[in-house]
């Protein structure tokens, strides 16, 4: 589904943070990146999001080039992924509901569809009760699930995170990490950052290492005999 072909990224004056970069994530997979800060795990996950575009090498999406895309079918490529970071980035004056429906209000679905759609994305994420809330008045758990729930509202297809639990105590973050897991659970393309290795020595999924920007090969397991 996804395919990095020999991709590199050079920022100016910081120098490459991605190097020859060949990986493929399969439709349906769970995947994990991990890597210390500055390993090339967030320049990734932009290259797929169209944030950022490859300096050399290609970014596959079901077959198609898209750092050859042009600027006006970018909208419509985001519009198959869902986003979720850190720092959740709610607007603090408005209420739950409104946060989570603001990527519909965006694409002009109608308020029948967006009243149902919003309310059944709070219900996956345990929040229909406080749908009027505003952030302010949310644990920060209950921030980044309202932000999981905006990521999903649009039905992606592929959902990538980066650090969502950086800010979270181990309990938390492993109950946003089980959430992350019902969605894979239904189909979705799971692409998440994260340091965290002790949370996911209690989870499934594969595994990517990245140092320096580029991929680590997977130490073989030790044998006793």
């Amino acid at each position: 589904m996804i395919r990095f072909d020999n991709v590199s990224k050079r920022y100016e004056g910081t120098g490459d943070a991605l190097r020859n970069l060949t990986l493929e994530i399969d439709k349906g997979e769970m995947v994990f990146l991990t890597g210390t800060s500055g390993a090339g795990k967030s320049t990734l996950l932009k290259l797929i999001a169209l944030i950022e575009r490859p300096t050399r090498g290609s970014v596959l999406f079901d077959g198609r080039n898209i750092g050859r895309l042009p600027a006006r079918q970018i909208p419509a490529h985001r519009r198959q992924l869902g986003v979720v970071f850190q720092d959740n980035k709610l607007l603090t004056e408005r209420s739950t509901f409104h946060n989570v429906a603001l990527p519909l209000i965006i694409a002009g679905f109608n308020d029948r569809e967006i009243a149902r759609r919003v309310r059944a994305a709070l219900d996956q994420v345990g929040l229909l009760k406080k749908e009027n809330s505003k952030p302010a008045a949310l644990s920060l758990g209950e921030q980044q699930r309202v932000g999981i729930a905006r990521a999903m509202v649009t039905r992606p297809r592929v959902l990538i995170a980066d650090e969502p639990t950086g800010n979270l105590d181990p309990w938390l973050s492993l109950e946003i990490m089980k959430l992350f897991g019902r969605f894979n659970d239904i189909g979705v393309t799971m692409i998440i950052a994260t340091h965290d290795l002790n949370l996911l020595d209690q989870l499934g999924g594969r595994r990517i290492e990245l140092a320096d920007g580029e991929m680590v090969a997977p130490k073989d397991p030790l044998i006793l005999v």
